[in-house]
């Protein structure tokens, strides 16, 4: 699942400060099972925004609301009564959430509440690890599972590089060679041959905008393109 942090609390309230009447827009989907901007956070948020706009002696109306998910457009209408009110909206869901509700509601400023921060896995309640940088081209397939360009701190397609020492990456003593652990995790499958594999570079220069329709949905989408 995605997984996203909560911005500082002055960031935060440096973008509303031209505005009266906010609303935090949450997201119950990813960023709220880690524990960054579900309903409870956006509780946390607007008691934090109170407590220190008080302090300053500043007066602003504050609400929140929480969606299923803000990254499709089917939930966003619960919100529309609330949105029309607001002289900007506070959103604590991902990046593309934020992006979607901005876009719905292109006359009202959408500020991120929190900072999108990776695919991930969770290790423990609020202890997470990325896991996946979404590039396009998986190659779990061939790597036992560990992917090289999160694991490997130079994205290495195609082995490790000449500075392993041992099992251990040379940037830290403290970060393990994800190669080294693709080549025993393959040896354990008796499937060394994987690693002989020669993989094309990844093309990082191709950054545009991703577009894709899942499988068994080509019919409904592609005539409209």
């Amino acid at each position: 699942m995605i997984k996203a942090k909560p911005k500082p609390l002055d960031e935060i309230l440096s973008y509303i400060g031209p505005y009266e009447d906010i609303l935090i827009a949450g997201c119950g989907g990813c960023v709220s099972v880690c524990l960054a901007g579900g309903q409870k956070e956006v509780n946390i948020l607007k008691s934090e925004l109170d407590f220190a706009l008080r302090d300053a002696r500043e007066t602003k109306q504050i609400s929140g609301y929480t969606v299923e998910r803000q990254c499709n457009a089917a939930y966003l209408g619960e919100i529309d009564a609330y949105a029309e009110k607001a002289d900007c909206m506070l959103s604590m869901a991902c990046g593309a959430g934020a992006q979607l509700l901005a876009e719905r509601y292109p006359q009202t400023p959408v500020f991120p509440a929190v900072n999108t921060i990776a695919i991930g896995v969770d290790r423990d309640i609020g202890l997470y690890e990325e896991r996946c940088r979404a590039c396009g081209e998986c190659v779990l397939a061939y790597t036992a599972g560990i992917c090289p360009v999160t694991r490997c701190a130079k994205g290495l397609f195609n082995g490790p590089c000449g500075g392993t020492q041992g099992d251990r990456c040379e940037i830290s003593p403290e970060v393990p060679c994800a190669w080294h652990e693709i080549f025993e995790r393959l040896k354990a499958q008796n499937r060394l041959e994987d690693i002989l594999r020669i993989h094309k570079p990844m093309e990082w220069r191709n950054q545009i905008q991703r577009k894709f329709v899942q499988k068994g949905y080509e019919n409904r989408y592609l005539q409209e393109d």
